[in-house]
């Protein structure tokens, strides 16, 4: 999370693009700590992957892709899948506690909203009673160095991006595939397509599995 998330809020700070971009970070998020932390260095989203599946009864058999898992998350066996027990209440009161420990630490350090931690590597300081041989070495000033603000600068996003999602491909796609999403008709058809056309048939997929 700390050096890629550090030095992508940077780069963006010192090219003035801070304010077009959200910035997302995942690995590892385990508390309100975490969350706190990654906001200091730059992000607006945090991603959780881990923590939610102990939540729900993962025992990290790292089993995943041999379809064996034995608390029946990762598995279309329907006798593995019998031993699942997880409920999404059990997801939602851990994010709960998480929610808890961050807002704890904000009211401590005097910020409303997490907005406002964004990019505030100012509040974050190194420890110095580290005495390990090779940890006490450790040096962090390029992580938490704090870029000036320009004139019309941000240390978050607040610019909302047009993505073009009306003019894309795929609902002309979508429009030609109607027999098929329907009724189940064969259908066949065929258009140009140029490299401002990003992620062909990504929509008409999710109007498939839809």
């Amino acid at each position: 999370m700390g050096t890629g998330l550090s030095e992508a809020h940077q780069t963006l700070m010192l090219n003035h693009l801070r304010g077009r971009v959200r910035l997302q970070t995942d690995g590892q998020l385990k508390t309100g700590r975490d969350v706190a932390i990654a906001a200091f260095l730059g992000a607006e989203e945090y991603g959780f992957a881990t923590m939610p599946l102990i939540a729900i009864g993962c025992i990290m058999m790292r089993k995943c892709h041999l379809n064996t898992c034995p608390v029946g998350i990762a598995t279309q066996n329907p006798e593995l899948r019998k031993k699942f027990t997880g409920l999404p209440e059990h997801v939602i009161n851990y994010f709960f506690f998480v929610a808890e420990e961050l807002r704890k630490i904000m009211a401590e350090l005097g910020f409303q909203t997490v907005d406002e931690m964004i990019g505030r590597t100012d509040m974050l300081k190194q420890r110095t009673n580290i005495k390990h041989w090779k940890a006490g070495k450790v040096d962090l000033s390029v992580i938490l160095h704090q870029v000036p603000l320009g004139e019309n600068d941000t240390l978050f996003c607040t610019q909302e991006q047009d993505h073009g999602l009306e003019k894309q491909l795929d609902h002309q796609m979508i429009t030609l595939a109607k027999a098929a999403l329907e009724e189940q008709k064969s259908v066949q058809f065929s258009l140009p397509i140029f490299n401002v056309n990003r992620t062909v048939g990504t929509m008409l997929s999710g109007q498939i599995a839809r």
